[in-house]
């Protein structure tokens, strides 16, 4: 059809010209000049107005829709996780000022600022020279308490002297053994060890100085078992689980741990409405020191086999329900269908569709919303 009509516009065209346009000699005068102007604009105007005539003819003619051009996505079900963001610090069990249990002069410091230390190892040695001498005082006591004992056991067994004798020098006997072993025990506060493995974070105490149990000698810790504290609001208690995935990002040491939660908190604070969890962290390299800023994220659902779609291909109507555009075949065309669904989820411009929506599915993705219900569509 076009191509006939074509044919009709060169024929008009060429009729209108009479002839084949062919370069002549133009005048040489002005009013030569502009006579010839004027018939070549009424030639021209005859051929415009010949050219919208079949413009409007072919309007009239041509059947072919312009269809709305979109793209499409086939649903396929997939694994879907949802993860909270919070912040937490790290911390270790193992942190401690050394103190004494008793007071005294200190005589020895056997440790440096930043030394390894083991469990038990000798730290610092407390002036014990009177402790000591009443140690000795006690032991003779008791040599002389123990004689006295055994004479009076002797005599008892031959019925000769009191019970009461007897008893009074076993009681003697037993009391001196019983108090040198209590100096034994305070004996052995005046030797400070290490509580347990760690190195020497700040040493405190010098030689000659009073040690006393309300000043601290020495901080000592342990980064080889680290762990992070966090404050969760509660209404994410009964999603979040011991035994959760955690991301822990360190960004201050550009560490990216990924770990389970460790412990979950049984109270609730009245204050700010939180629980507390606990995320322990593997510290094979060292880097990691308590009070570091610790960005987690916590999963809190995780569905296997999910309908997940973009975000951006949900859509609100009047009703206030969430909906997407499908396609379906109908008499061999592509048509609009509308789906009301339910967003269970919604993660990094992901959702997650609990209902409303088939795996296989078609879904409408660039053009999604420039087309309307029943619509005919053509697909790229």
């Amino acid at each position: 059809m076009k191509k006939s009509i074509l044919i009709i516009i060169s024929f008009l065209i060429l009729l209108s010209c009479k002839k084949e346009v062919k370069e002549i000699p133009l005048p040489t005068s002005i009013a030569g000049l502009k006579l010839e102007k004027s018939k070549q604009e009424k030639v021209k105007d005859s051929i415009s107005k010949i050219i919208v005539k079949i413009e409007n003819k072919l309007s009239e003619l041509d059947t072919v829709k312009k269809l709305a051009l979109v793209s499409t996505i086939k649903i396929s079900p997939s694994h879907y996780e949802h993860f909270i963001s919070i912040q937490g610090n790290t911390k270790t069990d193992k942190n401690i000022m050394v103190r004494p249990l008793g007071n005294g002069i200190i005589t020895g410091v056997f440790v440096k600022e930043g030394q390894r230390v083991k469990k038990g190892q000798k730290m610092f040695q407390l002036d014990d020279a009177i402790l000591k001498n009443t140690i000795y005082e006690v032991k003779n006591q008791l040599i002389l308490a123990q004689t006295s004992f055994e004479r009076q056991k002797r005599l008892w067994n031959q019925k000769i002297g009191s019970e009461m004798q007897f008893l009074q020098a076993k009681n003697n006997k037993e009391s001196l053994e019983n108090k040198i072993k209590t100096l034994n025990s305070q004996l052995k506060n005046y030797r400070i060890t290490a509580p347990f493995n760690g190195i020497i974070d700040d040493l405190i105490a010098t030689n000659g100085n009073l040690a006393s149990p309300q000043t601290p000698l020495a901080k000592i810790i342990n980064l080889n078992n680290m762990y992070i504290e966090s404050d969760v609001a509660e209404n994410f208690l009964k999603s979040i689980k011991k035994g959760n995935k955690a991301i822990v990002n360190l960004e201050s040491i550009e560490e990216k741990i990924i770990t389970k939660i460790a412990q979950i908190g049984n109270t609730i604070n009245s204050e700010n409405r939180t629980f507390k969890i606990r995320i322990n962290l593997n510290n094979k390299k060292g880097l990691i020191k308590p009070n570091l800023l610790a960005n987690i994220k916590i999963k809190d659902l995780d569905i296997k086999n999910a309908i997940v779609i973009p975000s951006k291909l949900v859509q609100i109507d009047e009703n206030g329900n969430n909906f997407v555009f499908t396609v379906t075949k109908q008499n061999n065309k592509n048509i609009v269908t509308k789906k009301t669904v339910k967003v269970e989820s919604t993660y990094q411009n992901i959702s997650y569709i609990s209902e409303g929506l088939n795996k296989d599915e078609v879904l409408i993705n660039e053009g999604s919303r420039n087309v309307s219900l029943g619509q005919e569509i053509e697909i790229l």
